[in-house]
């Protein structure tokens, strides 16, 4: 089980600062949405090339232009590069043809998806890596929790293919744990926290004896 942290509210000058107090025991960094907006991959190569040994996913939920998004993003260094599950197929498999191309892997995201089973079987066929199941920040204001749409993921397909996001913290963690997904992602919970390292070491030591 790994854990990624989703760096939403940095730039590529300050990203830095948060990877050099966690590259040592963070599985994965997440270059967010709002940070490939406004740099494009920028953040994706410094991280890459400062420490090359750390898996790099790229937030770009693409949607149209498979093959040319995915390719930026791979020959930016991105280990694993994101696209909507909601996209044509068509789309899909030219993120996933691209990403392996490279030697790169690939994570679909189910927001807004709600069929999670049958598309995430239809994922599977199409060559995803990892498929998410993600409850977006204004679902969380409602209340909504990613928790039960984990639950029909793994029912679904196995889960050394899934992952989970979406308001994830310490005090609910063991409730996702349990599922057994391959990736947790926490955002908020550490990249905003006043010590980074102290929570994602929290946090790993929470997935380790729950796990």
């Amino acid at each position: 089980m790994k854990l990624q942290i989703a760096i939403d509210l940095a730039d590529s000058s300050t990203v830095l600062d948060i990877v050099d107090r966690i590259y040592d025991v963070i599985d994965i960094v997440e270059i967010g949405t709002p940070m490939v907006m406004k740099e494009g991959m920028a953040a994706v190569k410094r991280v890459k090339e400062k420490y090359p040994e750390i898996t790099v996913l790229a937030d770009t939920k693409i949607v149209d232009g498979g093959a040319l998004e995915c390719g930026d993003a791979c020959k930016a260094g991105a280990d694993i590069v994101t696209v909507l599950a909601l996209s044509d197929d068509e789309t899909i498999s030219d993120v996933v043809k691209t990403a392996h191309q490279y030697g790169k892997k690939t994570m679909a995201d189910l927001i807004s998806v709600e069929d999670i089973g049958t598309r995430a079987k239809e994922l599977k066929e199409l060559g995803i890596d990892y498929i998410a199941v993600h409850t977006g920040v204004d679902m969380q204001k409602r209340g909504k929790t990613p928790l039960g749409d984990l639950r029909e993921l793994v029912q679904a397909i196995p889960s050394s293919m899934c992952a989970v996001a979406g308001g994830v913290k310490l005090e609910t963690l063991e409730e996702y744990v349990r599922e057994r997904p391959e990736i947790i992602i926490a955002g908020g919970s550490l990249a905003g926290a006043p010590d980074v390292r102290k929570a994602v070491l929290d946090m790993k030591r929470k997935m380790s004896e729950q796990g």
